[in-house]
């Protein structure tokens, strides 16, 4: 049977979403050979592109080319079972499989543009319906997708995101010095601003807070305007893969106070490069970090501070978190994230 990927991702800069998309695309190449991506013109991501052997099809772009350009093609080649693997998919094409990474559209809509709430209100849930099969990427966003679209949990299946090989460190600009890093999208469900009051409030001084990651046009972004308030922390913006992983590298510290995740990779990135890391205590990352992170309440902004001074104090839990890091990692491939993708859609495709 004829399998298509809606890479449609590759016309995307790269977000956890996009991480996911790419990473499992390409363990999918390996192994399912006879395997199709289709995309849009527009696409960014070339080498990959190339090398998944894509098809552009299709004269339009965006959302457009995914709800017309996209079910025109399957229909006219004998509608084969169409892959989804970021959150959105053609309304009008059953026999598809989708994955959505967490819903925090419909638990905290305020958190993104009004637009972008409007349309994925309207869409998730009926493509939702009519989905043969939801992977989603942590048991926790199984547990609110049944919970707030009302999806059976058997049709459900959990794929962990891996952790993707950084390639070879940049190294870290000596003006830096010592520092804590964060990493993630400058929105309100990464929790920025009550990160930049923690830390101007830790007593450990000569100390730098480097936070890597831009904004995006999806989230509602007022309240992030004046962030850039203290003269230690340095926004980045976006950064290379090189880049990332010196920056991990080097870090006394990693910072995730996220308020709502699906699943949270960055903590694992920083756990791969042995890097203690402080993470928020909510179910998602609970789930995916184990006993190698510290947790703090992410809307206690005098328990975050608090416990950043910790770990800059406390050698010895740094290094057991570190320990810890690196066993729970273990549990974390693109490769058997893949295989349970294969298995899932050939148990699919050979159902009676």
């Amino acid at each position: 049977m004829k399998i298509i990927i809606n890479a449609r991702f590759l016309t995307q800069k790269l977000t956890g979403v996009q991480r996911f998309a790419i990473e499992i695309a390409k363990q999918l190449k390996l192994m399912m050979p006879g395997i199709i991506f289709v995309a849009p013109s527009n696409i960014i991501h070339h080498d990959l592109a190339q090398q998944l052997g894509v098809i552009i099809i299709g004269k339009n772009k965006g959302v457009i080319w995914e709800q017309l350009d996209l079910p025109l093609y399957l229909k006219k080649n004998s509608s084969p079972l169409l892959i989804n693997m970021c959150n959105v998919a053609p309304l009008f094409y059953n026999n598809q499989v989708i994955t959505i990474h967490d819903i925090a559209f419909l638990v905290n809509p305020q958190w993104f543009s009004k637009n972008f709430v409007r349309f994925y209100k309207f869409l998730v849930p009926k493509i939702s319906r009519k989905a043969k099969r939801i992977f989603t990427v942590s048991d926790f966003s199984k547990t609110e997708i049944v919970k707030y679209l009302h999806v059976e949990a058997a049709k459900i299946k959990v794929i962990y995101n891996g952790i993707s090989e950084l390639p070879s460190p940049t190294p870290v600009k000596s003006d830096y010095g010592k520092y804590i890093l964060a990493v993630g999208s400058i929105d309100k469900r990464k929790n920025i601003q009550n990160l930049v009051q923690a830390f101007g409030s830790i007593k450990h001084r000569g100390i730098r807070l480097i936070i890597v990651g831009d904004s995006n046009s999806i989230f509602n972004n007022e309240d992030n305007a004046h962030l850039d308030v203290h003269p230690d922390i340095i926004f980045t913006g976006r950064v290379n893969d090189h880049e990332l992983a010196g920056l991990y590298n080097k870090a006394s510290l990693f910072v995730y106070p996220s308020l709502y995740e699906g699943f949270g990779i960055p903590p694992l990135e920083a756990m791969a490069q042995d890097c203690p890391t402080l993470v928020s205590d909510i179910d998602s990352l609970r789930e995916v970090c184990g006993d190698a992170s510290v947790y703090v309440n992410p809307l206690n902004v005098a328990e975050i501070s608090k416990n950043i001074d910790l770990l800059i104090e406390d050698v010895a839990l740094c290094g057991r978190l570190v320990e810890n890091g690196k066993q729970n990692i273990k549990r974390f491939s693109w490769e058997t994230s893949a295989r349970q993708i294969v298995n899932s859609i050939t148990d699919l495709i050979t159902q009676p």
